[in-house]
């Protein structure tokens, strides 16, 4: 079987650590622990693994966040792969830092990038790993702080989240959404 992993993100080094790429930065994580490369092709980063006898294919869109759908259906039907084998890792700032919490489908919170999957869709049901970035921003600076790079501390605590992530991933393509929640959401 095929699965999608799509970590969302923004392109370019400004972004690189901010919270709003903890998607990407998820995948590059995994991309490392697996000892693979990511590859440009068209509308984004792609690479792939193998496990037990399942092809993951990973996806950074290129497109930017409020168009991730693009990027996201476009190796959908590249790749033939159905809704119910993609996972899309995503920031959250309604999720305390450090908690991931994986849904079946839902609306988009006001994720800018989730909005635009829906709308290229036509469906909030598609699976996503939601990772909290937390909410410690003053009134009116929500834009600064998604923007914005994890602090000293938060930096410390990310590679126990991004080997968390990993397990979700493998654990979603090798047993299904069901049983990754029944065992990891907080």
């Amino acid at each position: 079987m095929n699965y999608l992993i799509v970590g969302l993100g923004n392109i370019g080094p400004e972004y690189l650590f901010t919270r709003h790429n903890i998607g990407f930065m998820a995948l590059d994580y995994l991309a490392k622990f697996k000892e693979i490369q990511f590859k440009v092709d068209r509308l984004g980063s792609v690479s792939s693994f193998k496990l037990k006898g399942h092809t993951i294919h990973l996806l950074k869109p290129s497109t930017f966040m409020n168009l991730s759908g693009k990027a996201l259906n476009y190796w959908m039907q590249q790749l033939k792969i159905p809704k119910e084998q993609v996972l899309i890792l995503v920031d959250d700032l309604a999720l305390p830092f450090e908690t991931l919490r994986l849904k079946p489908k839902g609306s988009s919170g006001g994720h800018n990038g989730l909005k635009n999957i829906e709308a290229v869709l036509g469906t909030q049901d598609y699976p996503r790993l939601r990772m909290g970035i937390g909410d410690q921003f003053a009134k009116g600076k929500q834009i600064d702080y998604v923007l914005g790079n994890f602090s000293d501390k938060e930096i410390e605590l990310l590679p126990f989240i991004l080997d968390k992530t990993i397990l979700f991933i493998e654990t979603f393509c090798l047993e299904g959404i069901q049983q990754t929640m029944n065992k990891f959401n907080q």
